[in-house]
């Protein structure tokens, strides 16, 4: 596994990789990893493609109070990137990405102004405009993403058209714990306690999941439901209950079971929490 710090040197490799006709496959990433992306690198190395992983704290997409506090964990990222099998590993200096005088921007207006769009407004101005680098650097055939970001992936996915990018999205579903929480970054910060809290969320989506399934196709009815279980955590915050298209992120007044996507978004005393069902 190669360790690569220089936009020169990725462009080097990525040279040599498609001079042996070999796709590219990306994974981007903050660090920190956990399980969640090594699922994701796993399914890049299904693809038989060279798979490159991406480690950079992106203070773009982050709240100011969050930029310096950011786990890193460089070493430990290392060693499950090589566990995987991941071919390179691209861990640049703030300054190779935004070097000094950087100005220019990536902003995606369709999808990312619900939901996350709300709470977090800079989120995906951050996430386009890494990832716009991104592409341009490593020129991936693919981007491999989590169903957890779902939002993310239709941000991506809306950019990549509206710029004719040459690159596909490829969604892996939610890998989750032994308990049902999805894997996070923060999950680390919640304690026993708040784990309990926190399963509340699987609770609201099996409830969802029954309600579809019994023919429910109300979008008000289920958010309601899901409204109410989460409601009875005293410790569980509602940042988000919506059901919206999955191409488009727009709220849905009627269910589309294949289509639409029961989004949540929580805080747990002050951990933020999200996760999601394609109903």
């Amino acid at each position: 596994m190669q360790k690569i710090a220089t936009v020169l040197e990725m462009r080097q490799l990525v040279r040599e990789l498609r001079s042996r006709n070999r796709g590219v496959a990306l994974v981007a990433t903050m660090g920190a990893l956990h399980p969640g992306h090594r699922a994701l690198i796993d399914a890049a190395k299904q693809s038989g493609e060279a798979v490159i992983v991406s480690i950079f704290v992106n203070a773009l997409q982050l709240p100011s109070a969050e930029a310096g506090t950011y786990p890193r964990t460089p070493e430990a990222d290392l060693a499950l990137c090589a566990e995987a099998g991941a071919d390179a590993v691209f861990l640049p200096a703030v300054e190779e990405i935004y070097p000094p005088g950087y100005s220019t921007y990536v902003t995606e207006e369709a999808c990312s102004k619900p939901l996350c769009g709300i709470s977090r407004p800079a989120q995906f101005r951050g996430i386009t405009t890494i990832l716009a680098k991104l592409f341009n650097i490593i020129h991936p055939d693919r981007l491999f993403i989590g169903q957890k970001d779902v939002q993310q992936a239709a941000v991506v996915r809306k950019m990549i058209a509206d710029l004719h990018l040459d690159v596909e999205v490829v969604v892996v579903p939610t890998a989750r714990d032994a308990d049902g929480l999805a894997y996070g970054v923060h999950n680390r910060d919640l304690t026993a306690s708040q784990r309990v809290e926190a399963a509340v969320v699987q609770r609201a989506l099996a409830k969802a999941t029954e309600m579809v399934a019994s023919g429910v196709r109300s979008t008000d009815r289920v958010v309601a439901e899901v409204t109410h279980i989460i409601g009875e955590r005293r410790r569980v915050r509602v940042i988000y209950i919506s059901i919206v298209d999955g191409g488009t992120m727009e709220a849905e007044r009627e269910i589309v079971p294949g289509r639409s996507l029961l989004m949540i978004a929580v805080w747990v005393d002050e951990v933020r929490l999200i996760d999601n069902l394609q109903l």
